[in-house]
């Protein structure tokens, strides 16, 4: 059985103001700086064999105090990148939120297209078979995981059997943790957006 801890990355200045998608040069601001030296103190208690991060800088950010900690070495993987959100990078949401496709795209993330991008349903299918991927290389082990609020919601949306025009009822603060078992024949949800660490050794 694999323990994954699915760790959103830490706090961004634009975070709930703009859509930064895979932008370069997106950063930890103060508090998710602060946030990310919380989270390695938090699971450092648990026996974590191997680090996985996003290759964008933020979750790379949030990911080097918990490898310094831990001794572990950050594996940058691809499957684990945001979701590609194509000719809407780098908007203000409060100008999205006026746009037809974009009220549909939050509606219907089953179908609903994302110009220029990558659709929610290819981004949850990447991201599930990266896990698995991680399952099949760290079959007795617990891995941490670092990557993105959608694509961990999709994960554990997959896994729940949420369908993804729901997804949004789950929540996945960042610098919060979500705690996922998989072998060959089960999935167990442990926690969900675990702020507090009060669920990792349960």
């Amino acid at each position: 059985m694999t323990r994954f801890l699915l760790i959103r990355h830490a706090a961004i200045d634009a975070h709930g103001r703009t859509l930064p998608g895979r932008m370069p040069g997106v950063h930890l601001n103060a508090q998710g700086r602060l946030q990310a030296q919380a989270l390695a103190q938090r699971i450092s208690g648990v026996p974590v064999s191997a680090l996985y991060s996003s290759p964008l800088e933020r979750a790379i950010e949030t990911a080097e105090p918990i490898a310094k900690l831990l001794g572990l070495e950050t594996v940058v993987s691809e499957g684990l990148l945001e979701l590609g959100f194509g000719d809407w990078t780098g908007a203000a949401i409060e100008e999205l939120a006026n746009l037809e496709a974009f009220q549909r795209f939050n509606s219907f993330r089953s179908c609903a297209p994302v110009p220029g991008g990558e659709s929610m349903l290819q981004a949850q299918a990447r991201m599930v078979a990266a896990l698995h991927a991680l399952h099949a290389r760290h079959p007795d082990a617990h891995v941490a995981v670092i990557g993105h609020g959608d694509l961990i919601k999709a994960a554990i949306a997959h896994y729940a059997g949420i369908p993804l025009d729901l997804f949004q009822r789950l929540e996945v603060s960042p610098a919060s943790i979500s705690v996922v078992d998989i072998d060959d024949a089960t999935v167990r949800i442990m926690a969900v957006n675990d702020t507090a660490g009060a669920l990792l050794r349960a």
